[in-house]
């Protein structure tokens, strides 16, 4: 996309090139938009809008083999709405919010949209998707059945908890973003993959060793800046079957359990230090005081500050 399509904040920190992004573009009068936009080889989840629409249609291709999924967030009428796989018009009707297409970008599709619209893209590499399947136990991935306009509310309800997150500062980490693919690869190879099934892995967690040592990483790299699949190769496993073993032992993601270890760090700094709320939450690996704040309010139910003045108070009682 054009550097003039002004693209918001909230550009993932990367941690290397194949590191998980996202990205907002908000196009205006001035943008200059590509007749074909080609995606990054890795996962990536893209929100486009515009208050204007497109004069031409776009082309959208990937560097890797890859599927693209597309969400609108918003209504748009039948006679602004075109989609192409090559050069195949696909009949569509009105485009309502969090309506899923699902496309292989080798079907080159193409897209345009006559009016103000607003929608998410997420570009998902089919290596990371065949990982999937074989922890899963399936056999060979042959394709992917295309859907237009699909009422999928899975995809649904991922987009909208990722939504509120696209384009600001405090963006999703990449072990979160990992944590995303994972599940959301799941769903699509079970709507939407066509697969020869094979015998299922046993669900098995992690042995002590490898509890020990998932802890030990993550504990090492409290701001979340490390991929999952790292973490995996310290465990001697495959991203996927890390990932499914380490929910089974644990009773949560590798990201929700970060997230949690975070705010007992901040308990503890905030008990037994008189440090400000802004440090204890850099300390605790939060991108600033309002991420902290979100958090703990979440896992707490209570703001630290408050959740400070409370603890004050009751050892003086």
């Amino acid at each position: 996309m054009d550097k003039k399509a002004s693209p918001n904040a909230g550009v993932n920190q990367q941690v290397s090139e194949d590191s998980p992004f996202t990205t907002f573009f908000q196009l205006n009068e001035r943008s200059v938009v590509p007749s074909e936009y080609r995606t990054a080889p890795t996962f990536s989840i893209t929100r486009l809008t515009s208050p204007f629409g497109l004069q031409d249609r776009i082309t959208k291709s990937s560097s890797v083999p890859a599927l693209l999924l597309s969400v609108s967030l918003k209504p748009l009428a039948s006679s602004s709405y075109r989609v192409w796989a090559g050069d195949k018009l696909i009949k569509t009707s009105t485009v309502h919010s969090f309506r899923s297409n699902v496309v292989d970008f080798d079907s080159q599709p193409r897209c345009w949209a006559g009016s103000a619209f607003d929608f998410m893209h997420y570009s998902i590499p089919r290596t990371g998707l065949n990982d999937i399947a074989e922890d899963l136990g399936y056999g060979q991935v042959r394709d992917y059945r295309p859907a237009v306009l699909e009422d999928d509310l899975v995809v649904a309800q991922i987009t909208k908890s990722i939504l509120p997150y696209i384009g600001r500062n405090d963006a999703p980490s990449v072990l979160a973003l990992d944590q995303l693919r994972l599940v959301l690869g799941a769903h699509l190879l079970q709507r939407y993959g066509i697969l020869l099934k094979t015998t299922r892995r046993l669900k098995g967690g992690l042995a002590p060793w490898q509890k020990r040592r998932a802890s030990e990483v993550l504990h090492a790299n409290l701001n979340g800046h490390i991929r999952l699949a790292e973490i995996a190769r310290e465990c001697g496993l495959s991203t996927s079957h890390f990932a499914r073993s380490f929910k089974t032992s644990f009773g949560v993601s590798a990201h929700q359990w970060l997230i949690q270890h975070r705010i007992d760090v901040a308990k503890q700094l905030m008990s037994q230090t008189g440090m400000s709320l802004t440090e204890i939450s850099i300390r605790s690996g939060f991108n600033d005081q309002a991420a902290f704040t979100n958090a703990f309010r979440q896992l707490v139910g209570v703001t630290p500050g408050r959740w400070r003045r409370e603890l004050a108070a009751s050892r003086q009682a």
